[in-house]
């Protein structure tokens, strides 16, 4: 009941299923995409896309812990939605292992900011109201779901248009996302929790 009578909350979980349903398929095809380029070397190549993703989500998400009580949420996520889109599209300018590992990296960004922000987020919206871990857990069943359809829409796609339509697909899928959390999810901190934050500026002693 929360979480269809909080309209922030549930336009928030349309934001998270659509941002997996863009994500989730993209590493398969990419592999895919490697092993066509060079099936001796797609395993080692999936496993540098997966290790870069990774060295780069935990810089990303300490800087998520260190700054969003500073910087706010709204900030954050946009930077976290956009990444996704231009991902996608990027993939399609070239074939090169170099350049598919290369745009993988940008994976770790997204990944960072949404894994590190999405508990912040329910936090916010449902603070004071004792349904925190129902609503994140709801909002967690609900990503679950685009992240299992994303695969089989990608395949579809792949079969009927080519790699290129499907990576194209899926930014397009993230485009929507994004816009909804620009135009319709408000920044989420309260203006009380960002006037506590300390100053970074050392105040001197008065003359």
């Amino acid at each position: 009941r929360l979480l269809l009578h909080n309209r922030t909350l549930l336009l928030f979980a349309v934001c998270c299923a659509l941002f997996h349903l863009a994500n989730a398929a993209m590493l398969p095809l990419v592999s895919q995409k490697l092993s066509q380029v060079d099936m001796r070397l797609a395993t080692t190549l999936t496993s540098a896309c997966i290790v870069a993703a990774q060295l780069v989500m935990v810089p990303m998400a300490w800087l998520v812990g260190a700054k969003a009580e500073q910087w706010g949420r709204k900030p954050f996520l946009l930077a976290g939605f956009l990444i996704l889109p231009l991902r996608g599209a990027l993939y399609v300018f070239s074939d090169s292992p170099f350049w598919l590992v290369g745009v993988q990296l940008l994976d770790g960004v997204g990944a960072g900011i949404f894994g590190a922000l999405f508990p912040i987020v329910v936090r916010d919206l449902t603070e004071g109201t004792g349904r925190f871990n129902v609503s994140l857990g709801a909002l967690t069943t609900v990503f679950g779901l685009g992240a299992a359809l994303s695969p089989g829409i990608a395949g579809l796609v792949v079969q009927s248009a080519g790699y290129d339509a499907a990576f194209l697909t899926l930014a397009g899928i993230a485009a929507v996302a994004f816009v909804l959390v620009w135009a319709a999810v408000p920044e989420t901190m309260a203006d009380n929790a960002r006037s506590s934050v300390p100053s970074a500026t050392p105040v001197g002693p008065a003359a």
